[in-house]
């Protein structure tokens, strides 16, 4: 294969997962949009840590999403909590982050798998203030200082269940280490964490059931 063959093949798998992406995305009936700002790390610990340094301690856990084989490696979504310390804005209440890693799936084909939402069974999200300014937040994205970039298109919620819609796919590489991992996004409730099971959506197959973690509501 030519650099130039290799160019175009590059080109055109760009273009078939970002136009496949769009056409994936799920339908808004019926739900209610939640709000969505951006935010940095470490800043954000401070909403849950009083005094400084923010600092928090965080239990993370790991979900294997698998795959057509026409992708290797492992995609995972992450989950990880911690919990609000006293004093802070948001004491005696849990953080959850969830992040979506397909920076270790490889995929040289021009139609490769890829994910382009996750759905979760929240509950009640506890409005906080994450960015520092204007109404309180329902949902925060870590776009500075921590890993990933991809970000979030939407947010919307109905009755527990709270989806999220990457603003692109979150898409395998040529080689390992090249494929796509979205922001940490994360969110507050009133509830501590259990074992959950998280719906991430692959077009062309059925959503699947994930390991994560959730509010115990």
């Amino acid at each position: 294969m030519t650099a130039w063959e290799g160019y175009m093949r590059t080109s055109r798998r760009i273009r078939w997962c970002t136009a496949a992406a769009l056409l994936a995305l799920p339908a808004a009936a019926q739900a209610a949009p939640l709000s969505v700002v951006e935010v940095s790390a470490p800043d954000i610990n401070c909403v849950f840590h009083a005094g400084l340094p923010c600092v928090i301690t965080v239990t993370d856990s790991i979900g294997d999403i698998a795959l057509p084989a026409t992708a290797t490696g492992k995609a995972r979504l992450q989950t990880r909590t911690f919990t609000g310390g006293p004093g802070s804005p948001a004491a005696g209440k849990t953080g959850y982050d969830y992040r979506v890693d397909l920076s270790q799936v490889v995929s040289t084909f021009e139609t490769p798998p890829f994910v382009t939402d996750i759905a979760i069974d929240f509950g009640v999200v506890t409005k906080l203030q994450y960015n520092k300014v204007g109404p309180l937040d329902d949902v925060f994205v870590v776009t500075k200082g921590g890993i990933g970039k991809i970000g979030l298109f939407s947010v919307e919620q109905i009755h527990n269940i709270i989806t999220f819609t990457f603003n692109q796919p979150v898409c395998p590489g040529p080689t390992p280490g090249t494929g796509a991992s979205s922001f940490f996004f994360g969110l507050t409730s009133t509830h501590p964490p259990k074992a959950a099971i998280a719906k991430v959506s692959v077009p062309g197959l059925l959503p699947e059931d994930v390991k994560a973690r959730a509010p115990a509501h």
